[in-house]
């Protein structure tokens, strides 16, 4: 079965902003670690991590359409010079894969394509757990203040 060209699209839109997480997670991990900030630094491995996850799901899911991974969109990294900044920016990268997902799902659930708008479904619902981690990590900073 030749998927539609749009699912496609999602799809390779979703694994370019997951990449770019990737790349955007990894700098910051090295950044913080040079400041010494050896926890916040593995923190940031392991959302590295998860990113790579939901890129894999999402290359899968491609292959199974017979189609390539095209992550060529990537957004440049922006490390932050601050905390605050460092999380300010990935708050952004958050919101934005939030958009991507529930624009996906909702297409998927509009063209009746419930597998596809449950691996994205499934994708937001971890990407809004990452931002509910990002605001968390925002408040304790405040709170250090």
């Amino acid at each position: 079965m030749m998927p539609n060209p749009r699912l496609i699209g999602f799809l390779n839109r979703a694994l370019s902003h997951e990449m770019a997480a990737v790349q955007q997670y990894l700098m910051q991990s090295r950044l913080v670690a040079l400041w010494g900030m050896a926890e916040l630094s593995e923190q940031l491995r392991r959302d590295v991590e998860e990113e790579l996850a939901h890129a894999e799901r999402l290359m899968e899911r491609m292959l199974i359409y017979g189609a390539t991974a095209n992550a060529t969109q990537l957004i440049p990294v922006r490390l932050g010079r601050t905390l605050p900044e460092i999380f300010d920016i990935n708050r952004a990268i958050e919101l934005e894969a939030v958009r991507l997902y529930e624009e996906a799902a909702d297409y998927c659930e509009r063209a009746r394509d419930f597998e596809n708008r449950d691996l994205f479904a499934g994708i937001l619902e971890e990407e809004i757990a990452h931002l509910r981690h990002i605001d968390k990590l925002q408040e304790s900073l405040m709170k250090q203040v």
